[in-house]
């Protein structure tokens, strides 16, 4: 068996209802309510179980005014999962929505762009329009777990494992980094919130909370670059994502997909 195929999921532990305008830079002329849901993602294979973001719990959902479906840690053990026992997390931004729940995963060592940290920490957290999307006690889990040396530090482009990269993006967050992961049926690409939804990597539009547009607009084309094709781009917030994909096994409909398989409409 080859040691660099993994197996990858989505599983869904909060959603948003907003307007449609509220996701794209100059709105939208189809302004309806819409949804936005909230994930972390796992990969696995035959070096062990990888984390992809830890979301945000019940305390930050209350403050930001987001519905938490089922926590984190329930959507994970459901995937037979401990996290106790995970050893790898990404971190693939430290926007509250991504870097959340920071006492889950008390044994696991931490990915992290150099980038995205000096940024959470740095010159532009004066500004309070810049710290919107931080929650200060996610950054300061984060910089705890630096000098407990629970972090490793990546700069640009570098292998996690066999078959796992991470990719710097930037645009949304300073150092946001997404996932290409080889699986099956190629190369998926955990994208993060390098796109929220496929919307805007199909029509090249940008979701507000931005960092720099222009490196967004290019994360696109990096994103396809890295993946197989369209459909192995997973976007970080669609809900199509749990319809298009099946559920990782029976009763986890609508809450855990598996997206190393091909999508429903193929």
């Amino acid at each position: 068996m080859s040691d660099d195929i993994h197996e990858v999921f989505a599983v869904r532990y909060a959603s948003h209802e907003r307007r449609a305008s509220e996701n794209y830079i100059f709105g939208d002329p189809h302004d309806m309510m819409t949804a936005i849901f909230y994930y972390v993602w796992v990969i696995r294979g035959p070096h062990g179980d990888f984390i992809v973001d830890t979301g945000f719990d019940d305390k930050a959902a209350k403050e930001r005014g987001r519905t938490i479906i089922k926590p984190v840690g329930e959507g994970l053990k459901a995937l037979g999962v401990d996290p106790a026992n995970v050893a790898n997390v990404v971190l693939t931004h430290l926007h509250w929505d991504h870097s959340g729940n920071y006492d889950l995963f008390p044994n696991a060592r931490y990915h992290l762009q150099d980038t995205e940290i000096a940024y959470a920490t740095g010159r532009y957290m004066c500004h309070g329009m810049m710290r919107i999307p931080f929650g200060v006690d996610d950054v300061v889990a984060a910089v705890r777990k630096v000098f407990a040396g629970r972090v490793e530090f990546h700069d640009g482009v570098e292998e996690l494992a066999p078959g796992i990269t991470l990719h710097k993006i930037g645009g949304h967050s300073k150092g946001l980094q997404s996932v290409r992961v080889k699986t099956k049926r190629g190369y998926v690409v955990v994208a993060s919130d390098a796109t929220h939804l496929y919307s805007h990597i199909d029509e090249g539009r940008v979701f507000p909370i931005t960092y720099n547009v222009g490196d967004v607009l290019e994360g696109y084309r990096t994103l396809q670059k890295l993946a197989t094709s369209r459909d192995h781009i997973i976007p970080g917030h669609d809900p199509q994502v749990m319809a298009r994909y099946p559920a990782a096994k029976t009763g986890l409909e609508n809450w855990v997909v598996r997206l190393d398989v091909e999508p429903k409409d193929h």
